[in-house]
């Protein structure tokens, strides 16, 4: 079984741009003007697809992911944040032993960098 997840949004190349810097991913492919992906560059980790749509994000993302950067999570974020996500307020947390902070891709959709 392969995990490929589908990130709906407005503009493809600032997401592509964004996601593939800050994960090390690399362009995989596309289909039409409206669909491209990106893999892993050592082929381990899901696909991601992002898939154009005219509707603007409504609420809070019901999936989102988790990156585990370790106690590299400061510089993790101050890199993502150059690359043009943002910090969301008051969304930090340090509990159970881990660390997190949420931050916003380029059009709002949640993510976390955690220690563990």
């Amino acid at each position: 079984m392969e995990i490929q997840i589908n990130v709906d949004c407005h503009d493809l190349d600032v997401m592509v741009a964004f996601y593939t810097a800050a994960l090390g991913y690399e362009p995989f492919g596309s289909a039409g003007d409206r669909y491209r992906s990106i893999v892993a560059a050592d082929g381990n980790g899901p696909k991601l697809v992002f898939q154009q749509v005219p509707e603007p994000k409504l609420a809070k993302n019901r999936v989102h992911l988790d990156l585990i950067v370790g106690d590299a999570i400061d510089a993790e974020v101050e890199r993502f944040l150059a690359l043009g996500a943002r910090r969301l307020e008051g969304a930090e947390f340090d509990e159970y032993g881990s660390r997190w902070i949420v931050l916003a891709d380029p059009e709002g959709n949640e993510l976390c960098l955690c220690t563990t």
